[in-house]
C-alpha cells in the first residue's frame, strides 16, 4: 500500500518525562496505577503501564507496581479482571492477565538486568505462567478464563492466545537466566504456537459469541506483535487486513465499523510492524498520532473520526505507555527497544543475548 508521508515528526512533540511523570502521578502508596485517576486497574494493562515507566527509567515505581501484583495475587496464579482500589470488581480470572507479568519482567530485566529482582519475582511469575498452561486444551489452544464461580469458559481468544505466546516466550527466556529450565513451559509455548498458525480462523478475539471476530484491530496483528506469525505469514496478514482497519493518515480503528482511532491499537501496530522489520511504514504510522496531545504533553486516549471528538476525555496510563514502548521499537531508546522484533527471538531464546 502506498502510505502518506510522515506527518509530525515524533522528536517534534514526544515528551518521555511529561509522560512517565503523568503515569507516575496516578499511583498509590499501595504500588496500584489505575487506568485513568479513580478508574479502575486490571492487570494486563498495568504490566503495560509498568514497561512505560520502564522506558522513562522510573523503576522505583515499576517495582512498586510489581509488588501490588505480587500481593493481590491469587492462590491458584491468576489475578482477577479489573480492581478498584484494590478491591475486586470482576472476579473473572483471564489466562493470559495471568501470564503477561512475564513480559514486563523481561522488559525489566533487560532494562537493567537486575537478576535478584527477577529471582525475587520468580514465584509470582511461575504461579502466573502455570495457571495460564493449566487451562490449555489438547490441541493447543488455551481457553480464555474461569468464571466467578471457578467453571472454565472452553473458548480461546486470539489476542489472549498471542498474548500467552509472548508470556511464555519471556517466562522461559527469565528460566533460562535464572537456570530453571521448565520443560512443560516449552511443551506449552510449542503446542499453542502450532494452534495459532494452523488454527487461526478458528480463534475468537472476544468473549461475546455474537461478535464477529475479525472487527477487532486485535484480531489482525496481535499474532504478529507476539511473534507467533512472521516472515511472508505476517507479511500477507498486514497486506490482506490493512485497509479494513487503517484510515490513512489517522491511525487504526478499534474495531473496523466504527469511527473510532485509538492511540494505543495505532502504537501497537508501531510494534507489529517494526517487529517485522517495516520500520519506514511504522515510522509514518507512528508520526500520525503526534499531534494526538493534551497540553501536558500526553496523549489522548482516542478519537471520532471525521469530526475529531476526543474520545473518552479520560487520559489512560497505559495507552501513554505503549506510545513510548512504540518509540523504544522505532528509534532504539533503551536496551528494552529488540523485545517486539521478531529476529531478535529464535522460538524462545533471545538471540541478543547470546550473540
Amino acid at each position: 500500500m502506498v502510505l502518506k508521508s510522515p506527518k509530525i515528526k515524533s522528536s517534534d512533540t514526544l515528551n518521555i518525562d511529561s509522560v512517565v511523570s503523568f503515569i507516575v502521578t496516578l499511583q498509590r502508596e499501595s504500588g496500584d496505577i489505575p487506568w485513568h485517576a479513580n478508574g479502575k486497574t486490571d492487570p494486563w494493562d498495568l504490566v503495560e503501564t509498568i514497561m512505560g515507566l520502564n522506558i522513562g527509567k522510573s523503576f522505583d515505581a515499576s517495582y512498586l507496581a510489581f509488588d501490588w501484583l505480587k500481593n493481590i495475587q491469587n492462590p491458584d496464579g491468576s489475578w482477577y479482571s479489573s480492581y478498584i482500589n484494590g478491591k475486586p470488581m470482576d472476579r473473572t480470572c483471564e489466562t493470559h492477565m495471568a501470564a503477561y507479568i512475564s513480559v514486563g519482567l523481561f522488559h525489566t530485566w533487560l532494562m537493567n538486568k537486575d537478576t535478584a529482582f527477577l529471582e525475587r519475582m520468580w514465584p509470582t511469575m511461575e504461579k502466573g505462567i502455570n495457571y495460564a498452561i493449566s487451562l490449555q486444551a489438547k490441541g493447543g489452544e488455551i481457553y480464555w478464563a474461569k468464571s466467578p464461580e471457578g467453571k472454565v469458559d472452553p473458548m480461546s481468544l486470539l489476542a489472549g492466545a498471542s498474548s500467552i505466546f509472548m508470556s511464555l516466550k519471556c517466562a522461559l527466556a527469565i528460566a533460562g537466566i535464572l537456570g530453571k529450565r521448565r520443560i512443560s513451559w516449552e511443551i506449552s509455548f510449542e503446542k499453542l504456537g502450532r494452534s495459532i498458525r494452523e488454527n487461526i480462523h478458528n480463534l475468537k478475539v472476544t468473549r461475546n459469541y455474537n461478535v464477529s471476530k475479525s472487527r477487532f484491530s486485535m484480531y489482525w496483528f496481535y499474532p504478529i506483535l507476539s511473534g507467533a506469525l512472521t516472515g511472508e505469514a505476517a507479511e500477507h496478514r498486514i497486506e490482506k487486513y490493512w485497509n479494513k482497519y487503517v484510515i490513512d493518515g489517522q491511525g487504526v480503528r478499534c474495531v473496523s465499523d466504527q469511527p473510532w482511532v485509538t492511540i494505543a491499537e495505532t502504537s501497537e501496530l508501531v510494534l507489529a510492524l517494526s517487529g517485522m522489520g517495516q520500520f519506514e511504514k511504522a515510522n509514518i504510522v507512528f508520526s500520525w498520532i503526534q499531534d494526538r496531545l493534551y497540553d501536558d504533553k500526553t496523549y489522548w486516549c482516542g478519537y471520532t473520526y471525521p469530526d475529531m471528538v476526543i474520545w473518552p476525555e479520560e487520559k489512560i496510563s497505559w495507552t501513554n505507555a505503549v506510545v513510548l514502548m512504540a518509540a523504544d521499537a522505532l528509534y532504539a531508546l533503551t536496551p528494552a527497544s529488540g523485545l517486539f522484533r521478531h529476529t531478535s527471538w529464535d522460538e524462545f531464546i533471545y538471540t541478543e543475548l547470546v550473540n
